[in-house]
């Protein structure tokens, strides 16, 4: 019996295959399969009848859960883990974690307002700084893990040890204080605003644009996934990094492009907590880099790489989002939140297990 790996594969997964017998192996993204084969092998479905038990929970027990500006608040905190769970997800798919993006995301955010500040300069050119900045830390990342062979893990704790400390120690010695100045009189700073902080009316609902920032990340990184060679190398370094080599797959400029493509959502979430409250608090951000991943998982990405997908992540990311402000909405007492989302955690990965190996069955 042949053995064969499909990297790319559009099902999200690069396990191998088994191939009928006889002097050429099927590919399997050629078999075709029903409708309901297809959507068991889809890495998100876990994540999508999770998000929709806790929908109809939430509105069944809280009156005001279905008000639209209830739904606009559910989503606006949905798409801040959302627009970090994203890249995070094409992460882990790749076979790698990121420790420090919860504190990358406030260094970017402090860079554009220390920057801003103390340059009396317009707040665009803070905001190009910081780009650059939030660009090399996920640089650093991927150069470190590729070049000393070490975990993924302990390379970006020792960033987010680092980043914890810089973060905290140059605003003080810049700032005089751990929070940084206010810049909303400076030049650009409405127009930035309106970029990464800004709210837009769609039928008499007040939506914050970070939705839009999120959704077009979940569209972008789909694309790259399942249109690419792009995203068949990240299956493919995902699966297995010597198998991938072997086949010609770069697997450092991969591997060092997704972290960029961390660093890139981190400097468009530091942005946005920059614009949207003016000042910066130098603490903020430890935690929530376990909130991404656990948002990952919860959508279907495996701990160990090479199978998952953007749209699953978002999903949840969305999840979170309605746990957290349906717990409130529901006036149920908030110190709940983190033991309903463990909770959550735990039975999202069961039930993602149990489908995985339903749709092994039917293959």
């Amino acid at each position: 019996m042949t053995v064969t790996t499909q990297p790319g594969n559009p099902e999200g997964s690069t396990e191998p295959q088994e191939a009928a017998p006889g002097p050429a192996a099927i590919d399997d993204r050629l078999v075709h399969r029903s409708l309901p084969v297809r959507l068991l092998r889809r890495p998100e479905l876990g994540a999508v009848v999770g998000a929709v038990a806790l929908f109809v929970f939430f509105a069944l027990i809280a009156d005001s859960f279905l008000r639209p500006s209830s739904l606009s608040t559910v989503l606006y905190f949905s798409s801040t883990l959302g627009i970090m769970a994203v890249p995070v997800a094409l992460l882990m798919i790749g076979g790698e974690f990121d420790l420090s993006t919860g504190v990358m995301v406030t260094s970017s955010a402090l860079a554009s307002s220390m920057f801003s500040y103390q340059m009396t300069a317009n707040t665009w050119v803070g905001v190009g700084v910081s780009l650059l900045v939030t660009l090399a830390i996920g640089f650093f990342n991927g150069f470190m893990l590729t070049r000393t062979k070490l975990p993924s893990f302990i390379i970006t704790l020792g960033t987010f040890l680092m980043l914890t400390g810089l973060n905290l120690g140059l605003t003080k010695l810049i700032s005089g204080t751990v929070t940084t100045k206010s810049i909303s009189d400076m030049e650009g700073f409405e127009s930035a605003r309106a970029v990464f902080a800004s709210t837009l009316t769609i039928g008499g609902v007040d939506l914050q644009i970070t939705i839009l920032w999120w959704l077009a990340l979940v569209a972008l990184a789909t694309w790259i996934l399942l249109r690419t060679n792009v995203g068949n190398w990240i299956f493919a370094v995902g699966g297995g990094v010597d198998a991938a080599r072997a086949v010609g797959v770069p697997v450092a400029r991969t591997k060092i492009g997704l972290y960029l493509g961390v660093a890139f959502a981190a400097w468009i979430s530091g942005q946005h907590l920059l614009f949207n409250y003016d000042t910066v608090q130098s603490g903020e951000g430890v935690g929530n880099e376990l909130i991404y991943i656990a948002a990952a998982v919860i959508g279907g990405c495996l701990l160990t790489g090479g199978y998952g997908s953007a749209v699953g992540a978002a999903v949840g990311a969305l999840i979170f989002g309605m746990a957290n402000k349906g717990i409130i909405y529901a006036q149920w007492d908030p110190d709940w939140f983190k033991f309903f989302l463990g909770a959550m955690l735990l039975l999202a990965t069961l039930l993602n297990a149990w489908i995985r190996k339903r749709a092994e069955a039917t293959r």
